[in-house]
This record gives structure tokens, C-alpha cells and sequence, in this order.
């Protein structure tokens, strides 16, 4: 065991035989948000650098100094009151590749006691309190043209109309093809917010022998797998919460590594009590393939914690899971995972519409889209969802018969599809005006989608590259019979809800029909 003295503490470490490089480096306060560290420009003191395992804060000269690590990244954790300089891709500049990130084969390794380029953080004294970040899961581009959908389904309609001052991808950025990254990451960037990432499971390198070097292409492009962010109101961890099990069946499964809980269990008791903490991670801790013992161990951690978000990826559906005791968690009040729809939706599937982009519609009958997250003072929140293209209240999707017999006993019903819709959300409807009546939620396939279905079926030819997803019961839907007993010829329906203190409501209209013989 070796000791050193660094910012007035001794440290203990045992040595490694493969050490990774910007063990050591300072922090300066970027007062012209240059990226450069100038001649006047001071030091930070105070702030916490970490390998995803260890947290060690500068000194007084702003220098940092971590144990000899495996870890393939170094980041700074970006304090509240302070952006992040930016990187020549325009990613935040909160990471400096070790070891496992920048060897190449017959390259000279980056000693361990290697000075790291400074990170520079800028001064941000007017940050508000209130914000809003942008949620973006499973881009998942397997070539130029899927980027190209991404960009002109997505991007090009949030370009200079979005709010936010934050946006993050929770996994899957591309489906096996890193080469695509730099196209993705140009795409997010043009966004003009500080962009962060979460790895998938198709974000690991196709090939790898190990876990430790699945995210070699990742830490390349996109910087650590564990990190943090500070602002006023919220803290995000990034965790990379896929465990992959080469040449094993699966080949994966959702957990967490020692290191991250020993960095989880480090910086956790520092994080103000008023703050939201927003785990984000991939694979949803209610996947079958979540290790059981790893969700406990993580629920552990956040049960004391008041306010608390966590953002998931992966099912290539949406919902919103409110974790109780019944399910293992024992926290004062229940804890919130969105899971976030798709931004390709079902792998950009299905007809291309007039603009020659995939219908893309998700298994659930969810559109791809988007999500947000508002922040405000003392851990307050909410979550939206957005439908790409579509207006912001477009929030509900309806399906119902066309005509229906005069009389007929109503065995026919319209379904109410609500993107963020929940157990215990109360969805209404009524006809012509009639009165406000309460609808069921069901556990069906969306009828729209299995429209699209039989119509695959049907056709002579393929209708688009890949046709669209089976439909399986959505978590969000809603029916309510159809009455017959009305005069003859067309009628409305309406559907209501409320989502965030905001009612949101959607038409369609059927005919009844004389059917005497």
C-alpha cells in the first residue's frame, strides 16, 4: 500500500499494474469561456474529479490528484453555477479519455502519472433554478439514412422552437455502428445545449471479450459511463447499467458493477437533500433481465432520498412505473421510472409518409418521439412526451368503428391511446356533448396499430423496408363502449385527461345506421 499528501489529506491506494493516465490535473474558473486557461484565470478549489469509482476534490492551486485506476475515463462532476466548456464536437467538455480509451494497438499507453489538460468550467451566475431538459432514448441509426431520419424527424423541428437547457440520450445512440456517432453527435449538438449519454447495449463494440472493454468505441467518442452533472435544482448520474456476458446466452443483463456502487455509495451523502436526483440508465430496472440483487442494493441507496427520478431506455415503448413496496421498494412514497419512447420508434419501421420518413409507430401504438423534463426548486417535477412532428398537445391517439347498426347491443367501443397515460389516471369521455363518463384502462393491443398489422398482411408488396411491429398490450390505453341507442347518422366522441395540471382532449366521430330488413 503506497500513501500520498494531496489538498491537506493523505490518501491510500494499492498499485496497479495497469494504471489509467490523467490520474492528475487541475480545475480553472474559464472566465472568457475559451476553453484555454489564461494567464489571469484562476483556480478552482473545492471540486470533485472522479473515475467512476473514486472522488477526490482540487486544492487550493485547483490541482486533483486520484489513485492509480483501471478506469478507461476521468471526468469532473460540473458544479451548480458553472457550464462546462465545449469540446471541438460540441459535447461538454467534462471528460479526458484514460488507458482503455485512447491505446490502440502498437501504441505507447499513457503513463499513470500523466498530466491531464485542465478542465475548464465557466462561471454561470444567472443558471436558473427552473429548467427544462430534453429526453431523448434509442436513437438507434444502423446507417446514413437512419441518421438522416433522425435528423429530419426529430432535430430539424426542435432547431431554435425547443426551451431546453440540458438534453441526454438514454442508450442505444446508434445499433452497432459507432462509425455513426460523430453524424449523431453533430445532429444533438445543433440543439446549442450541453448534450449528455447514456451506453446501451447496442452501443457495446460488436466483438468485444469483456465487459471491462465493451465500451471502448463509447469512451472514445461520448467520455465515461458513469459521470454526473449538477445544476441549482437537479443532479443526473449517467450510468451505464448493461453487463455484458460475451459468448454467453444472453449476451447481456441489466446491473451494476462494484465500482459504480462504491462511487454511488461516495457521492450520494453529498448531494443536497432539496436537490432531484435523476438516475438515468438504459435497461429499465423493471426488465427481466435487471439483476434482482443489484435493483435492491440500488433501491437501498435512494429509499432516505425525498426527491427522486429515474429515466430508462430499451423497450422501444413508453411508460411510467411507480415502484411501491409490493415490488421491493421501501421508500416513504413510491419511486418514479419514465420510461422514455424511442426516438426511432419501432427501428424506423413501417410506410414512409409524404416526407419519405417511417411511420415508426412503437409495439405499444406510441408514436416516436421525445420526452421533457421540467425542474423547478425543491425537487419538483414533471414529464411530458412528444410526438415527433406533432403539435405538443397531441397527446392522445383514438381509434373507433366508422358505422355501427342503429340498436346494436354496444359490443363496439372506442379506445383511447394516452402516450403518458398510467394506472390510476382518470381518462373520460362523452358523446355529442352528453355527460362526462368514465373510460376503463385495458391491457390491449392498440387497435391502430393492429390495423397496420393486417395491412402488411394484405399487401402484394413490401410497404416499407420493414413493416410495422407486432401490437402488444400497451400499459396506456383506455376503452369505453359506443352507444347505439341515438338517432341515426353521425355522432362525436370525445376523450379527456389531465396530465400535469393540463387538460389535453382528442375528436373522432361514428355513424349509426338504419339496418331494418
Amino acid at each position: 500500500m503506497r500513501h500520498f499528501l494531496f489538498a491537506g489529506l493523505w490518501l491510500a491506494c494499492a498499485p496497479l499494474a495497469a494504471a489509467a493516465s490523467c490520474l492528475q490535473g487541475a480545475v480553472f474558473a474559464d472566465a472568457n469561456g475559451n476553453g484555454q486557461r489564461d494567464a489571469d484565470e484562476q483556480p478552482l478549489a473545492g471540486i470533485a474529479v472522479s473515475d467512476g469509482e473514486h472522488i477526490v476534490r482540487t486544492g487550493a492551486d485547483g490541482g486533483y490528484q486520484l489513485p492509480a485506476s483501471t478506469r478507461a475515463t476521468v471526468f469532473v462532476i460540473k458544479p451548480a453555477g458553472y457550464r462546462a466548456a465545449t469540446r471541438a464536437d460540441g459535447l461538454p467538455d467534462i471528460w479526458r479519455a484514460g488507458r482503455d480509451a485512447t491505446a490502440r494497438k502498437g501504441s505507447r499507453k499513457a503513463k499513470a502519472g500523466a498530466q491531464c489538460q485542465p478542465f475548464a468550467l465557466v462561471p454561470d451566475g444567472d443558471a436558473p433554478a427552473s429548467f427544462q431538459t430534453l429526453l431523448m432514448a434509442d436513437s438507434q441509426t444502423s446507417n446514413a439514412q437512419d441518421v438522416g431520419y433522425f435528423e429530419r424527424d426529430i432535430i430539424a423541428p426542435l432547431r431554435g422552437r425547443h426551451q431546453a437547457r440540458l438534453g441526454m440520450t438514454l442508450g442505444d445512440i446508434t445499433n452497432d455502428n459507432p462509425a455513426l456517432y460523430p453524424a449523431l453527435v453533430a445532429a444533438v449538438t445543433s440543439l446549442g445545449v450541453p448534450w449528455l449519454h447514456v451506453p446501451g447495449n447496442h452501443d457495446m463494440d460488436v466483438g468485444a471479450r469483456s465487459d471491462a472493454t465493451s465500451l471502448a468505441s463509447y469512451h472514445r467518442a461520448l467520455g465515461p459511463d458513469t459521470y454526473v452533472w449538477e445544476e441549482r435544482s437537479m443532479v443526473f448520474i449517467g450510468l451505464d447499467d448493461i453487463i455484458a456476458q460475451p459468448g454467453q446466452t444472453p449476451a447481456y443483463v441489466g446491473g451494476l458493477r462494484e465500482d459504480q456502487f462504491a462511487f454511488l455509495e461516495r457521492y450520494l451523502p453529498t448531494v443536497p437533500e432539496d436537490r432531484l436526483l435523476v438516475i438515468g440508465v438504459h435497461i429499465p430496472l423493471f426488465d427481466r433481465r435487471f439483476r434482482e440483487a443489484d435493483r435492491t442494493r440500488l433501491f437501498a441507496l435512494l429509499e432516505n432520498r425525498a426527491n427522486r427520478l429515474v429515466l430508462s431506455g430499451h423497450t422501444h415503448e413508453q411508460s411510467q412505473t411507480f415502484w411501491d413496496a409490493s415490488r421491493g421498494w421501501n421508500g416513504a412514497t413510491p419511486l418514479h421510472e419514465y420510461n422514455v419512447g424511442a426516438a426511432c420508434g419501432a427501428f424506423w419501421s413501417g410506410a414512409k409518409d409524404v416526407q419519405g420518413i417511417p411511420d415508426t409507430t412503437m409495439a405499444d401504438g406510441t408514436p416516436n418521439g421525445y420526452g421533457l423534463l421540467n425542474v423547478q426548486p425543491q425537487g419538483r417535477y414533471s414529464v411530458e412526451y412528444r410526438a415527433a412532428r406533432a403539435p405538443a398537445d397531441e397527446q392522445i391517439a383514438l381509434h373507433a368503428p366508422r358505422v355501427l347498426r342503429q340498436g346494436a347491443y354496444p359490443a363496439w367501443g372506442v379506445y383511447a391511446n394516452v402516450y403518458m397515460g398510467y394506472d390510476g389516471l382518470p381518462v373520460e369521455f362523452r358523446v355529442d356533448d352528453g355527460d362526462w363518463q368514465p373510460m376503463k384502462r385495458v391491457q390491449q393491443p392498440d387497435p391502430r396499430l393492429l390495423v397496420e398489422n393486417i395491412a402488411d398482411d394484405l399487401a402484394t408488396s413490401l410497404r416499407g423496408y420493414d413493416r410495422s411491429p407486432e401490437a402488444t398490450p400497451s400499459s396506456h390505453l383506455w376503452r369505453a363502449a359506443l352507444p347505439t341507442k341515438l338517432e341515426e347518422g353521425e355522432h362525436t366522441v370525445e376523450v379527456r385527461t389531465t396530465l400535469n395540471g393540463k387538460p389535453y382532449s382528442a375528436r373522432t366521430t361514428y355513424r349509426l345506421q338504419d339496418a331494418t330488413p
